[in-house]
């Protein structure tokens, strides 16, 4: 599975520059020149990591971070800025940051600084469900420490509830994250969220009628 990153840069050439080497490590780049932009798609898609401009026209970084902390939102961010005194490196970690790297950045090091905050994530994949442990990276269920057996798109249904825990998630994106283009309808969908709430309880997923469903385990 492709790790997602967002990055805020609001020079396009470096931005584009960016996007080039991080696609060509195997990551998927979603790249926005302004604030308000990123902030808005923080909220319809998860992302794995952050990577954050300072100096920006219409939102200082710092205080960006500082509202998605506040938010409850933990992903990994990193700052990349041409900020080098002392100050502006306390403040960057104070507002919740994971690392710092200044300008003119060396691509090398960038990868391995966004390669060691994304192991980071995977030593902290496993999430607790009740009586259960699953494995976000493998997409494996654990039971007392034996392993669930789950279809493959049964197992894909649960890492997507669990990466949006609480909140609703539309029944148009889970077939699509899912099945693709060509899903089979909500028939599949609906025998598979059964499955779920025969595992983790029939209160544990809300059907939100007409928009999707809420996992609430």
């Amino acid at each position: 599975m492709q790790a997602k990153i967002l990055l805020l840069e609001d020079d396009t050439l470096f931005g584009e520059t960016l996007v080039d080497f991080l696609e060509g490590e195997g990551y998927e780049v979603d790249h926005f020149l302004e604030a308000k932009e990123a902030i808005d798609m923080t909220y319809t898609k998860k992302y794995d990591l952050y990577l954050l401009d300072v100096n920006l026209p219409d939102m200082n970084g710092f205080e960006l971070l500082k509202q998605l902390r506040e938010s409850g939102d933990d992903t990994a961010a990193i700052y990349i800025t041409s900020a080098r005194d002392k100050e502006a490196l306390v403040q960057g970690f104070g507002s919740g940051a994971d690392d710092y790297m200044k300008k003119p950045v060396d691509l090398d090091e960038l990868a391995l600084r966004v390669e060691a905050q994304l192991r980071r994530l995977k030593i902290n994949s496993k999430v607790e469900v009740g009586e259960y442990l699953f494995d976000m990276e493998r997409l494996v269920l654990y039971r007392e420490g034996e392993p669930v057996a789950l279809p493959r798109k049964l197992a894909e249904l649960l890492g997507l509830f669990l990466r949006n825990r609480g909140e609703v998630v539309s029944t148009e994106e889970i077939l699509e994250e899912i099945y693709g283009d060509e899903h089979p309808g909500t028939g599949a969908l609906r025998v598979y969220i059964n499955k779920l709430k025969q595992l983790f309880g029939k209160d544990a997923i809300v059907n939100i009628r007409g928009i999707g469903y809420c996992f609430e385990a």
